[in-house]
């Protein structure tokens, strides 16, 4: 009976890479491998794999002290990025917040833990938190950061609002803003003491809530009732019976997507305001454009001259020309809208079918209409 072959050369060479990787990259393991212990050497009694950003969460709670004892592990995005950790005790979120945030740096390559009260999105800066924090420390193993500290809870409560993030770089001791991408903006939850339901998702914060609020106002009122009172405006008023009920449908449908799209507009101005350190420029001025020409629209309501006004021509190709401007505008500034709010795909996918809705059907009347034309002028040639 023969003996199996030895492992050649390459296949051990080739074994042992493998097993360096896996033992290089913690982040693939799941919380249950990481033998994290606490500052008195014991092994931390719950730990939770987050659900974004490749994080990791260990705790032990002390009920008799009030005290919550954690780990967080996370890797930044680059080399020289960061990771943070915090408790959001009045809300959910990121204003608010109080924040841990580590990042390697310090002398001779030790990783710096810095304390964050995170007041506003522009306050990104060390402040002392609301609530006692002790036996704070960083460490990096393998490109991942990891922080363990004590911090105080309020008494006899059973969870807290926690946030994590990590960030690509760190400028003069300071952490740099991090993406805006699905992950980093869902990176929130309920943190439950006893160790159940921890990846439960908080309620809506009042920001993304506004939010929402200002996307589904724009939406309806640019990117619905501007195209279809422009789609009244044309078509209808081709047949004479609907003289002059095409006229107060497209006044109707203009004036309440005015109305609505101002009351949007007013709130992504204030959530502008806000947001001192998130700004999106172009969507902002998109934003005002479409506000002033829409303004200009309503004006024209009042300037409106008869048919057989001599200068009626100038007003039909001001207001024509400034209503397609709102419609492509609106649109445009819609999609922006959806990118930087990363909502389900399925409200984007809801909104590109009414595009294309109104768009058949603005076709279809199109073809009506050219046909009507053609036959009345056929109908007067002698």
């Amino acid at each position: 009976m023969t003996s199996p072959p030895s492992p050649t050369l390459p296949q051990i060479l080739l074994l042992l890479f493998v097993l360096a990787v896996s033992a290089a990259t913690p982040s693939a393991l799941t919380c249950t491998t990481q033998r994290l212990t606490d500052s008195a050497n014991k092994l931390f009694a719950n730990c939770l794999d987050l659900p974004v950003l490749n994080s990791f969460l260990h705790w032990t709670h002390d009920a008799a002290n009030a005290s919550l004892s954690v780990a967080f592990q996370a890797a930044p995005p680059n080399p020289g990025g960061w990771v943070s950790w915090g408790i959001n005790p009045n809300g959910v979120g990121m204003v608010g917040a109080q924040v841990l945030a580590a990042f390697k740096g310090g002398n001779r390559g030790a990783v710096t833990v810095n304390t964050l009260d995170l007041k506003s999105y522009s306050g990104i800066v060390p402040g002392k938190l609301s609530f006692d924090v002790w036996d704070m420390r960083g460490e990096e193993v393998g490109g991942v950061i990891r922080i363990f500290a004590k911090v105080k809870v309020p008494e006899k409560v059973e969870s807290v609002n926690h946030v994590w993030q990590v960030g690509p770089s760190v400028t003069a001791g300071r952490i740099d803003r991090h993406d805006f991408q699905p992950a980093n903006l869902n990176s929130k939850g309920i943190l439950s003491f006893s160790g159940e339901q921890s990846n439960v998702a908080p309620a809506v914060d009042p920001v993304t809530k506004k939010k929402n609020i200002h996307g589904i106002l724009n939406a309806v009122s640019w990117g619905v009732l501007f195209p279809l009172g422009v789609i009244i405006a044309r078509y209808m008023r081709t047949f004479p019976s609907a003289d002059p009920a095409w006229f107060y449908l497209h006044v109707g449908c203009q004036v309440s997507a005015y109305a609505i799209g101002v009351a949007g507009w007013g709130t992504g101005m204030k959530l502008g305001s806000e947001s001192e350190g998130v700004q999106y420029s172009v969507h902002r001025n998109l934003g005002i454009a479409l506000f002033c020409f829409a303004t200009l629209q309503i004006f024209a309501l009042f300037l409106r001259p008869v048919k057989t006004h001599k200068y009626r021509y100038i007003w039909n190709a001001y207001h024509h020309s400034i209503g397609y401007t709102v419609v492509i505008l609106g649109i445009i500034n819609i999609f922006r809208g959806f990118k930087i709010l990363h909502p389900d795909e399925k409200w984007k996918t809801t909104y590109t079918g009414v595009l294309i809705a109104l768009g058949v059907v603005a076709l279809f009347l199109e073809v009506i209409t050219w046909i009507i034309v053609l036959r009345r002028k056929s109908n007067k040639s002698p």
